[in-house]
């Protein structure tokens, strides 16, 4: 049995470490520090549409 043979067998934590993989990646090819909208682009963040507050 070789000890660096990891499998993941769990789907949710699988996309997890993909995300995060993903995330070090960008930062890692980015000069400078990512923007709140880079990393929400990075991890697939659909930006939710903004609610009139009701005083409008």
């Amino acid at each position: 049995m070789d000890p660096y043979d990891v499998r993941l067998e769990d789907d949710e934590l699988l996309a997890e470490v993909e995300l995060t993989a993903n995330l070090i990646v960008a930062a890692n090819q980015s000069e400078q520090q990512l923007s709140p909208h880079e990393i929400d682009q990075v991890l697939g963040v659909v930006p939710r549409p903004r609610r009139e507050s009701a005083g409008s």
